[in-house]
């Protein structure tokens, strides 16, 4: 368990916060990059890290992020007009471009002078790989914008949805790497012969018994964690400061989940697949109407069954058919992280066992990284950026008479000349 202490440190990441410092040291996953598909087209609301934002994509195709009320009385810039390079406020007209510098200010007298004393708090965006990220630190700490491997890809060969979440981010990060709930929370009763997972993930991860970690390093970029189920190994990697390579993806394909926090109760997650080959249309099909990417309420980020219908379990298939009685994987997952104590769990009332090793772990780092910015000490990882291009995970069975460590060690994973994190 935690202290109530470490247990705030870790899940407040407004500004100011320790957390929501070393969040802003980082690129962030904003928003897809088809909410703002077009120039001059509409501007979106966004919020991030307890920030009320406003995106757009201006004349030139530039994305801007910046804050979602004009400096001069507040107006909401989203009721804005996107024209001619910047974005203008319909209650006065004053009007900005997307580093926040003021264009125009016509009900003003003062004239140029006073307009060029005028700025709105804007944010770097970067539109890449079907995501527009977004960095909200300091400007003398901006980093390069990590080098992820499906950055460069054709839009033919990667597949992202976004969702939100109604909890605070550090539950859905756990659960993300918390492999020993596989074989509970996602089965069928039928020891998963008609489970949907089976069409693109490993059966004996569902049926496995309990995961042993066989190797749990602290790498440049993050943590790796090697692990055994049964006859299977694999690699999940998490990369500061909440993204992981986790998810059942099939053959060929790799599954990423970054995230970000709203606020401290609320949470995005970007779930994607990507792959060297483009995805067959019969795959993307699944992916809009399967069970990996659930429906959306029309509108909104909302997962169809989400907490206002209970998941929209059914008892009757929970007592014949899944453990849960919940359908899309996903909002399985939902259903147990957003309702964890409520949308932020208290840590100090938790009884953690040997399979949550990776999840301490991963406490510890946070702690260490949040602490030592707040001393003065910035983090490394956002400088290595470039480490990113070799981010894989997978999964594999061990040859008969194989060593499982050997056998791991060979899975493509992140970087392993890398040299090893301070």
């Amino acid at each position: 368990m935690l202290s109530a202490e470490d247990n705030q440190l870790l899940t407040r990441t407004d500004a100011g916060t320790a957390m929501g410092e070393l969040f802003r040291r980082f690129w962030l996953p904003g928003l897809l990059s088809e909410e703002v598909p077009a120039p001059n087209c509409p501007p979106v609301r966004i919020r991030l890290l307890g920030e009320d934002l406003v995106a757009f994509r201006d004349s030139s195709g530039r994305v801007g992020v910046m804050q979602a009320w004009c400096p001069h009385r507040g107006a909401p810039l989203f009721f804005g007009r996107n024209e001619e390079d910047g974005l203008r406020c319909v209650y006065h007209g004053w009007k900005f471009d997307v580093a926040g510098n003021c264009l125009d200010l016509p009900n003003a007298p003062e004239g140029e002078n006073y307009r060029a004393r005028v700025r709105i708090a804007a944010y770097p965006a970067i539109d890449r790989g079907g995501i527009v990220w977004v960095f909200m630190g300091p400007p003398s700490a901006v980093p390069p914008l990590p080098d992820y491997p499906w950055f460069d890809l054709p839009a033919s060969h990667r597949y992202v949805r976004k969702y939100f979440q109604e909890c605070n981010y550090l539950q859905a990060v756990e659960g993300t790497i918390d492999m020993s709930h596989v074989r509970f929370l996602h089965s069928t009763l039928d020891q998963n012969a008609s489970n949907p997972a089976n069409a693109i993930s490993n059966a004996a991860i569902l049926n496995s018994v309990l995961p042993e970690t066989l190797g749990l390093d602290e790498t440049p970029l993050g943590l790796r964690w090697e692990y055994k189920v049964g006859q299977l190994v694999g690699v999940i990697n998490i990369v500061w400061p909440a993204l992981a390579t986790v998810g059942a993806a099939g053959p060929g394909m790799q599954s990423v989940q970054p995230r970000v926090p709203v606020d401290d109760m609320h949470s995005l997650v970007f779930r994607l697949r990507w792959s060297e080959k483009p995805i067959p249309q019969d795959e993307i099909a699944q992916y809009r109407f399967g069970t990996f990417f659930p429906q959306e309420v029309p509108g909104t980020f909302l997962m169809a069954e989400n907490r206002r219908n209970d998941y929209l379990i059914d008892r009757i298939a929970q007592k014949y058919y899944s453990y849960t009685g919940i359908s899309s994987i996903p909002a399985q997952d939902l259903a147990v992280q957003e309702n964890q104590r409520g949308p932020i769990m208290d840590r100090t009332k938790e009884h953690l066992v040997s399979t949550d090793d990776v999840i301490i772990r991963l406490r510890q780092m946070m702690l260490r990284m949040a602490r030592d910015l707040a001393n003065g000490r910035e983090p490394e990882a956002p400088r290595h950026g470039q480490l990113m291009r070799n981010l894989r995970a997978g999964n594999c069975r061990v040859p008969d008479g194989a060593d499982p460590k050997a056998t791991v060690k060979a899975l493509a994973r992140l970087d392993a000349d890398a040299p090893a994190a301070a």
